[in-house]
């Protein structure tokens, strides 16, 4: 008990620091995800437009487009989940020189100066935000792999299935399509918080403002960006279609 209080007391600023950027991080993600049920956002809006690309999808006999499409989602899924591996393999690298590194860290101006073990604490939350990062991603992969399956299932016009029945059967591709994609934009904002928890290497102080800074920077993009305003300028997206999203509270905020 002694011992931990001496380390609380001798790592204070570090603690302060780690515990902010875990309100930050958790924080976005919970208000992100509540906020698209009720306000237009990246990942509303897209959901809908996944929608009406599912809708038009089962009036078409050819599908080979959609499943291209899928297959090009893919591929970037697959990429960054590729590249989180070498990450990872880099961060577990750094471990095995750490002297190295410390001296490295050392030399940085305005570095706060740091013993081995409160380095290797650093590394480890690294290395932990980017194995969250991966598990989203392959996630993600599989997901729209079952986006893949789902549309070949679907049926084909000449079929005569009534419109109630399409409706439902667009509505569920499209809502794994979103699950796949929030999945995916979870991995990218690993990327994103991973920058402060780098600069956690320099100073603890710098670590707890650019945390502040990506959840700025994540909500103007997600919920103000020009991005947003030219996609809800279709006129497919109306008010009724918005209202029913407001319903799915399974599809997360992208």
């Amino acid at each position: 008990m002694e011992d931990l209080l001496i380390f609380i007391g001798g790592n204070w600023l570090n603690l302060t620091a780690l515990a902010w950027f875990l309100i930050c991080f958790n924080g976005y993600m919970n208000y992100a995800r509540a906020k698209s049920y009720n306000t237009p956002c990246l990942a509303s809006i897209l959901h809908l437009y996944r929608t009406e690309w599912m809708r038009h999808m089962l009036m078409r006999e050819n599908r080979i487009t959609d499943t291209t499409a899928v297959a090009n989602l893919e591929r970037s899924v697959s990429f960054f989940a590729s590249t989180t591996i070498l990450v990872l393999a880099g961060l577990i690298t750094v471990f095995s020189a750490m002297d190295k590194a410390i001296t490295l860290v050392a030399e940085i101006p305005f570095a706060y100066p740091a013993t081995k073990e409160e380095l290797e604490l650093k590394l480890l939350v690294m290395v932990i935000l980017f194995v969250f990062a991966f598990f989203k991603f392959t996630w993600s992969l599989r997901q729209y792999g079952f986006v893949s399956v789902m549309i070949g299932g679907a049926p084909m016009p000449q079929e005569g299935v009534d419109r109630r029945a399409n409706e439902a059967h667009a509505a569920r591709i499209a809502k794994m399509s979103s699950m796949a994609a929030n999945n995916f934009n979870l991995g990218l904002r690993s990327y994103y918080f991973s920058i402060p928890v780098l600069s956690w290497m320099i100073n603890p102080w710098l670590f707890m403002v650019l945390s502040v800074v990506i959840v700025f920077v994540l909500y103007r993009r997600e919920f103000a960006s020009s991005t947003l305003k030219t996609l809800m300028m279709s006129s497919e997206l109306n008010p009724e279609l918005y209202d029913r999203r407001q319903d799915d509270k399974s599809m997360g905020g992208l």
